[in-house]
């Protein structure tokens, strides 16, 4: 007798094949039958709801909150069962004493540095054992390059030495050996971004002999957006590793259309025999920390350096005048739209004010400057306030995300007082308003697109699909009231629709309410 039969529901298998209809069983953690006539010791209704395989969020921000908050319900709640960790090149492992704190600092604007928290890792394996003492969903990790190079380069902007680069190399391996599935990188973030092509050559090198993916956020999103692709492409042939464009996406108003050339470009290089896959979330603003609009030069040598920069007259004007006038590579090499970046998270109540309107709404009420305003923000907080950019493009969304390589991240942050929508509301919404709304996918192509076709990224041959055999990350949605609740007013809230989400066969979500069961640990990569 299995554990749990889900009696009738439509099933859309991750595979991109018509729905079909089915019993299913769960029996010790994984998809035990499927067919009729099961029979197991609790129920469950599933007429007229979808079965899909659980969600794969392929770019995700909870390497803090899933230990913080392990019942994690901004994720569960809308059906993810996997997420991706690690992302842009910035995160908390392979890491010393010295490197952890300046992270601590740097990354409060997308992770929090919460009071009390245990910090008992500092290598890959380490990181990954801390999550496998219990969280509400499985999660994978991508090697941050930015982090690697502050640990062994430091926040120089300059060539590693050949030592410096054996070393890297050596450390990648030992944490891709640990478990780690890949590579991250932060192309527009210090210090990652101050690695050339060829040093990422080397490093994804090092990668693919460990059958792993290069995930990067490339150098610009702006100007320059079609290059910065360009280049991520040379690199995974040069290096012989997979190739993996997080949020993939061509925003401001330089690539208004543009995302056919974007696809022209990796559909050569994939005729060509390039392995390459990407993630989008289903929304046109996009969000960071408020400090990475800087220039590169303005924050080499690290946080405290780019404060003291901050705080002198003629740098400041200096750094004010690429930012508005030229165009900063922090800011993807556009001149910033202050009216484009909303601040919508403050450490100091202080600055509470501050959240909710853009940086020229602030200033103009205000009476000030909006460049001299987010200087003394940037100071005041110690650069860490987050914002959103209303930089993107509903055209480009949609066509990017009918590619056969597309899949889903939320690239959402959990912390501050407004955050993005997208880390509560990304995987409904795309059923709501992509499938529902304005087909712009099918049903199967959309539960593909999050499941099978990232379960296939990570090369994981037990999860994506809902097989026998397979381990039972599950949801049951009703199509027709899936959707995203979370808004720009109120992020945090909670999907509709989504009655049952069960992870290692275990119900984390039942009948809409989390259970706080935490069924979930570390994916690592195998050998």
């Amino acid at each position: 007798m299995d554990d749990v039969v889900l009696r009738g529901p439509l099933i859309a298998d991750g595979t991109g094949a018509p729905a079909y209809q089915a019993d299913v069983g769960i029996k010790d953690g994984v998809i035990s039958s499927i067919g009729n006539g099961v029979s197991a010791t609790r129920s469950i209704d599933a007429d007229g709801l979808v079965l899909a395989p659980g969600f794969i969020d392929m770019h995700s921000h909870s390497d803090l909150r899933v230990l913080a908050e392990p019942d994690h319900l901004a994720k569960v709640s809308q059906g993810v069962t996997t997420e991706v960790l690690g992302q842009d090149g910035l995160s908390y492992a392979p890491v010393n004493d010295e490197v952890l704190a300046t992270l601590r600092g740097q990354l409060a604007g997308w992770n929090d540095d919460p009071p009390g928290f245990d910090w008992n890792w500092r290598s890959v394996g380490e990181y990954l054992d801390r999550l496998d003492q219990g969280i509400a969903v499985n999660a994978a990790y991508l090697v941050p390059q930015g982090t690697l190079r502050m640990l062994v380069v430091g926040w120089d902007d300059r060539r590693p030495t050949e030592s410096e680069m054996d070393t890297m190399r050596s450390v990648l391996a030992q944490s891709l050996a640990e478990g780690a599935m890949g590579m991250s990188s932060g192309l527009t973030y210090t210090p990652g971004m101050y690695a050339d092509t060829s040093e990422l050559v080397r490093l994804c090198e090092v990668v693919g002999q460990h059958n792993g993916f290069y995930s990067p956020h490339h150098r610009s999103y702006g100007a320059g957006a079609l290059e910065a692709y360009a280049e991520m492409v040379d690199v995974s042939k040069r290096s012989g590793c997979a190739l993996h464009l997080a949020h993939a996406t061509m925003n401001f108003p330089v690539n208004k259309g543009k995302a056919p050339e974007l696809l022209a470009l990796l559909d050569d290089a994939m005729a060509n025999g390039a392995d390459i896959s990407l993630d989008t979330y289903p929304y046109l603003p996009g969000a960071t920390y408020l400090s990475a609009l800087l220039p590169s030069w303005a924050t080499e040598g690290g946080p405290e350096r780019a404060l003291a920069r901050l705080s002198d007259v003629d740098t400041r004007e200096r750094i004010r005048a690429e930012i508005e006038e030229t165009g900063s590579d922090g800011c993807h090499g556009v001149p910033v739209d202050w009216d484009s970046i909303e601040i919508n998270g403050v450490r100091n109540e202080r600055n509470a004010h501050l959240v909710g309107s853009s940086v020229l709404q602030s200033a103009s009420r205000l009476g000030r400057a909006p460049g001299d305003l987010y200087f003394d923000v940037l100071v005041d907080e110690r650069m860490g306030t987050s914002c959103l950019m209303h930089v993107g493009h509903e055209e480009n969304v949609q066509a990017i995300m009918k590619h056969p390589a597309h899949t889903g991240g939320s690239d959402g942050l959990l912390v501050g007082d407004r955050p993005h929508p997208r880390a509560w509301g990304t995987f409904p919404r795309y059923f709501a308003r992509y499938v529902r709304e304005l087909g712009v996918l099918s049903l199967e192509e959309c539960v593909e697109h999050l499941t099978g076709r990232a379960a296939k990224r990570l090369r994981l041959t037990d999860r994506g699909l809902v097989r026998e055999g397979y381990a039972a990350d599950l949801v049951l949605f009703d199509p027709a009231t899936i959707a995203d609740t979370a808004t720009f007013d109120e992020p945090r809230q909670q999907a509709a629709g989504i009655p049952y989400v069960f992870c290692n066969g275990v119900t984390v979500i039942d009948d809409g309410t989390a259970t706080g069961s935490l069924p979930g640990h570390s994916l690592r990569s195998r050998p």
